[in-house]
Parts: C-alpha cells; sequence; structure tokens
C-alpha cells in the first residue's frame, strides 16, 4: 500500500470542509450571548407538560388530589421558564441570514418570547379538554381498550396529540422552528409524523398509529378516526418561475367530520373527503369524495 501524507488529507479535508462554498445554507453562524435551541430543553417542556395535563400518568407518580396543585404549580413555573428560553431561541434562530437583526431586537424578542410562553400556559386547561375528547375517541374506537388509563399510559396516539396541540398553539402564535422540533419528537417516539401546521378537530384518534403522516396544510374535521399507514400528503408541487417549488399552497386533503380512513391508503392533494365517508385500506384517493360515501379496493 502506498504510503499517505495523513497531514495533507487532514488539512485539506478541513479546508474543503470550512469552505464558505461548502457551507452556503448548511451553517448557522451562532453570536455568543444569544440561545439556541436545545432538543434536552424540549425534551424537558415535553414531559412537564404531558405531566400537567395527565398527571399522575407522568412526571411523579407520588401525586394525589391533595399535593396535585403543589406538583402542577411547580411544573407550570418551570414549564413557564423553560418555554421562554426556547421560544426566544425560535425567535432568534430564524433569522440565519441576518444576526444582527437579531442583536438590534433582542429585548424586544425576549419580551415577546415570555408573552407567548405566558400565552401557552394559559391555554392548558383548553389544551387538556381537547386532549380528553381524543382519549375518549380511542377507547370508543378500540374494542382492545380497557379503560382511559391504558389509552393514556399505552397508546401512541395520545403522546403524538399532545405534542402537535402544544405546538399547534406555537405555531398560531407565530413562534418559527421549536413547534416543528416538537412534533418530529413525537414522530421518533411513536411513528406518527403529524406536521404542526395541520389543523385537527375534537375527537381525534388514530389506531395503532405507526406510519400515519399528516401534511402541513391538512384539515380534520371532528369525529375523525385514521389507522396505521395513511398518508395524508401532496402530488406533485407547482413550481414558480425560476423553477422553485411554491410555498405556503394548500395542498393536502380536508377530511370533514366522522370520517374513516383504513390502514395504508393514501390521499393525495387538495381534495375533500366528505362527511361521513369511508376511506377503505389500501387504496389512492386522488379526487374528491362526496359525504357519507365509502371507496374501497376491488378484490
Amino acid at each position: 500500500m502506498d504510503n499517505i501524507d495523513t497531514t495533507h488529507v487532514l488539512t485539506q479535508t478541513v479546508d474543503e470542509l470550512s469552505s464558505k462554498e461548502s457551507l452556503k445554507g448548511l451553517f448557522h453562524q451562532h453570536r455568543e450571548g444569544y440561545p439556541l435551541p436545545s432538543s434536552k430543553a424540549l425534551e424537558e417542556i415535553i414531559e412537564l407538560a404531558r405531566a400537567i395535563l395527565f398527571p399522575g400518568y407522568f412526571g411523579k407518580s407520588t401525586v394525589n388530589i391533595r399535593t396535585i396543585r403543589y406538583h402542577i404549580g411547580v411544573n407550570v413555573e418551570r414549564l413557564h421558564k423553560l418555554l421562554t428560553d426556547q421560544i426566544l431561541a425560535g425567535l432568534c434562530f430564524q433569522n440565519t441570514e441576518n444576526s444582527e437583526d437579531c442583536e438590534s431586537t433582542f429585548k424586544s424578542k425576549s419580551n415577546n418570547a415570555e408573552f407567548i410562553a405566558t400565552e401557552l400556559i394559559g391555554k392548558l386547561p383548553q389544551i387538556r379538554k381537547i386532549l380528553a375528547t381524543d382519549v375518549t375517541a380511542a377507547y370508543n374506537g378500540d374494542p382492545a381498550a380497557n379503560n382511559f388509563s391504558e389509552i393514556i399510559s399505552c397508546y401512541p396516539v395520545i403522546k403524538a396529540l399532545t405534542n402537535y396541540r402544544l405546538a399547534h398553539e406555537l405555531v398560531l402564535m407565530g413562534v418559527p422552528l421549536i413547534p416543528r422540533i416538537m412534533t418530529e419528537m413525537a414522530h421518533s417516539e411513536t411513528g406518527i409524523d403529524i406536521n404542526p401546521e395541520a389543523k385537527i378537530g375534537h375527537h381525534f384518534t388514530i389506531d395503532h398509529g405507526t406510519g400515519v403522516v399528516i401534511g402541513a396544510t391538512c384539515i380534520i374535521g371532528n369525529n375523525v378516526k385514521l389507522y396505521q399507514g395513511v398518508t395524508l400528503g401532496a402530488k406533485s408541487f407547482p413550481l414558480d418561475d425560476k423553477g422553485n417549488p411554491i410555498k405556503g399552497i394548500p395542498r393536502h386533503p380536508i377530511l370533514e367530520d366522522d370520517v374513516v380512513v383504513y390502514s395504508n391508503a393514501t390521499i393525495l392533494g387538495r381534495i375533500t373527503i366528505g362527511k361521513g365517508s369511508i376511506v377503505g385500506a389500501n387504496i389512492w384517493v386522488t379526487e374528491d369524495m362526496k359525504p357519507q360515501t365509502k371507496k374501497y379496493k376491488k378484490l
């Protein structure tokens, strides 16, 4: 084997990896003193939120009715601090091309982050109410479920929806990046991929859950049930004059109330699945379905 000049190879590699051309679009320049989003902090945020929303199921197992106010109070205070820090990190991180913008408005962003964190904390009672409908839907939709405790403790859909419903509120309040990290954490944990921008009504459930994908511009009504492997996706993307994908246009399905979609069905494009319709397993749907209709794969 020929001799290799190790020092030369290492030096050349470092030079190539450090070049501006190589880093274009792949490098975030951090300014000292300004926060970066933290996966560890966001994991704690999710753990705290679950413990607040479902006390006794997540967090301290010793909580009881006499101590619940204390435990929730401690968790809410910690959650508010972590949320403020991470929301601020998201607000600063979005300006990757112009870090001076974050510096010149840092105080304003900091105040805004605290305001948004407070707003989200104030929404937790309502978030718990809608999650309670999701628990009910999961229980009523699965004859194998013995009680609500089993649903909350074991079913991946509740963990995924907790992350999603928190993240969706942050999206509505204009927080960048952090909501997507939160739902991707649930994706890694449960196999359920829900974009935080999607709109989902109450009494929503996903049976089993693995492999479900719900796109950013999906609108899902009330009392909707999906099974494993369902994709609510987009068709080909329209391009602008420069050949780039056009962002922000509605491109995912609308599922009206009381729709059921069975396993491994793929529903693509900005189409409407009418109220009370049933989509069978292992089929593609790319056209509207009228209310109260059924579509099955012919054998």
